[in-house]
């Protein structure tokens, strides 16, 4: 009888990780390389427009998933404004120029907007719904930890995922024209 007892909660714990496991095949699958890359409509740090991954089509993009308050994002975003200023104006295979798409996973606009101003981010697209990792755009893409990013082809596939420091650089000069 003892071990019956024994067994009761190692027989829970192991129905508690076929739930935990059911529930992760209910997520969406995250893209992959050689994916045509789900489309981003997120709002502007000001609320008034929203930006679309799709207005984008025919430049090199990286989708960036950062947040402020993250040390490591803070640390690779001057990483990114260099590629950012070395690539905007290059010719590539399949598109011209190159540009950076941020998702933020942010949750307090102002932390956003003052990690965006400090770090200098000087492209245009800044996007987030302020829900962190509840966000669907995050759940869709798969997004786990931060930063995060998907390089994006003027076709709009995913020729890389989660590049990092001199890797984004060593990549973009291979897609040069």
């Amino acid at each position: 009888f003892l071990w019956v007892l024994f067994l009761i909660p190692i027989l829970i714990g192991f129905t508690n990780i076929t739930l935990e496991k059911h529930k992760e095949t209910n997520r969406p699958v995250p893209p992959k390389i050689g994916d045509v890359a789900p489309d981003i409509n997120l709002p502007s740090t000001d609320r008034s427009v929203n930006y679309s991954l799709a207005e984008l089509r025919g430049k090199m993009v990286l989708v960036n998933f950062w947040a402020s308050m993250v040390a490591q994002c803070r640390f690779e975003n001057p990483n990114l404004v260099s590629a950012y200023n070395n690539f905007k104006d290059k010719t590539f295979q399949s598109g011209n120029g190159f540009t950076i798409f941020s998702v933020s996973m942010d949750t307090d606009i102002n932390n956003w907007k003052n990690g965006i101003q400090k770090d200098k981010l000087i492209w245009q697209h800044h996007v987030s719904d302020l829900q962190g990792y509840d966000s669907k755009v995050i759940i869709d893409y798969g997004v786990k930890v931060i930063p995060y990013n998907y390089l994006i082809d003027g076709n709009g596939i995913i020729i890389a995922i989660n590049l990092k420091g001199a890797e984004l650089a060593k990549v973009l000069n291979a897609q040069l024209k």
